[in-house]
């Protein structure tokens, strides 16, 4: 991600924001100075630097009109201060705001922390030793067992969704979405709904899922650890396994026919591959991934209505002026038709 500084940028308004981190955050010195950050497509998140130098990463939702359960900052805000007392590493939060007339919707504040978020082929070249971006894969894969590792009752979030038909209600919830953004008939991803629907691998114990896991939803320090993992605002009580089958969606390879947002940097040399990242879930987990390309199946689904939420949402103008988000658009149908393949590779 990179910063757009260009005086105030839309979603921010200057004043309002001055007086609550003037009320809200110890020590901070005025004025403030912000910039939204690029690269992502759901959330706005915006770096608020003061005059001293200290930095703060803002999130709010899109601009305009939003679908009633997404982006909810509470929650999100929640989610990772509960996060803060385990051994899953997430910014430290400085504040939430449910007043939407402080800056025109609710948001919080996290401190900004400083380091590299690998997006791309080019950006792995932060790292060009071979060694250093199998440790870097690993450690992913190891941070998300952290994450199914924690015990949500002993962090307070015991009660942040059911912990029953967590694919069923996953289906449920974004073909209802679908429903709501989708711009035209796309038939596939309905018949890949009902294809997953009846047969749903048999669920087990609940842990926390991230929802929406991958390499480029992590800040790395300049070592290659992990210095947290960000964009939580999909986590909920569920089923592991639909954040590896997520994971692998991601888990980009030279050579894929489909690449939904970019050549990830999982395509560099060193990476593990898929069949290595699958086996050290495993053996990290000790869970079975016998079914895994059911939950590969329902990633690339939900990944295909997520993108189309995005296309909508852009030509609704909720991210502001410029880009019309037609790239989103054009992969929909290409990722329904990846989900209908892996389904049937279970048959």
């Amino acid at each position: 991600m990179g910063e757009q500084a260009t005086g105030v940028p839309e979603g921010i308004d200057e004043a309002g924001a001055q007086s609550w981190f003037e009320a809200e955050v110890p020590g901070v010195e005025l004025p403030l100075s912000f910039s939204k950050i690029s690269g992502g497509r759901s959330n706005l998140t915006y770096v608020v630097r003061d005059a001293g130098g200290r930095a703060w990463a803002l999130r709010r939702p899109p601009l305009g009109e939003r679908l009633a359960s997404a982006h909810d900052m509470g929650r999100e805000h929640r989610i990772v201060s509960a996060l803060a007392t385990t051994a899953v590493p997430v910014p430290p939060v400085a504040g939430h705001c449910d007043d939407d007339s402080v800056i025109g919707a609710p948001f919080y504040v996290m401190d900004f922390v400083e380091g590299p978020i690998l997006r791309s082929k080019e950006e792995a070249e932060l790292f060009p030793d071979h060694g250093d971006r199998r440790l870097i894969g690993e450690r992913v894969i190891d941070t998300l067992v952290d994450i199914h590792s924690v015990d949500p009752h002993s962090v307070g979030l015991g009660d942040l969704g059911k912990k029953h038909d967590y694919v069923a209600r996953q289906l449920r919830r974004w073909h209802g979405q679908w429903e709501k953004s989708k711009t035209g008939e796309v038939a596939l991803v309905d018949e890949v709904h009902d294809r997953l629907a009846a047969r749903i691998p048999e669920q087990g114990a609940a842990t926390l899922v991230h929802g929406d896991y991958r390499l480029d939803n992590m800040i790395l320090s300049a070592s290659g650890e992990v210095a947290a993992v960000v964009d939580w605002e999909l986590c909920t009580l569920g089923d592991p396994l639909a954040d590896v089958g997520m994971l692998l969606v991601y888990w980009g390879a030279e050579g894929d026919a489909l690449m939904p947002l970019m050549e990830p940097a999982t395509i560099a040399p060193g990476f593990p591959d898929r069949d290595q990242v699958k086996s050290r879930y495993a053996e990290r987990s000790g869970r079975d991934l016998s079914e895994i390309d059911f939950y590969v199946a329902l990633g690339l689904w939900k990944l295909a209505i997520i993108l189309q939420g995005v296309h909508a949402r852009f030509a609704a103008g909720q991210y502001g002026s410029g880009d019309d988000g037609q790239q989103f658009a054009e992969i929909v149908g290409r990722l329904a038709e990846a989900a209908s393949e892996a389904e049937r590779r279970l048959a």
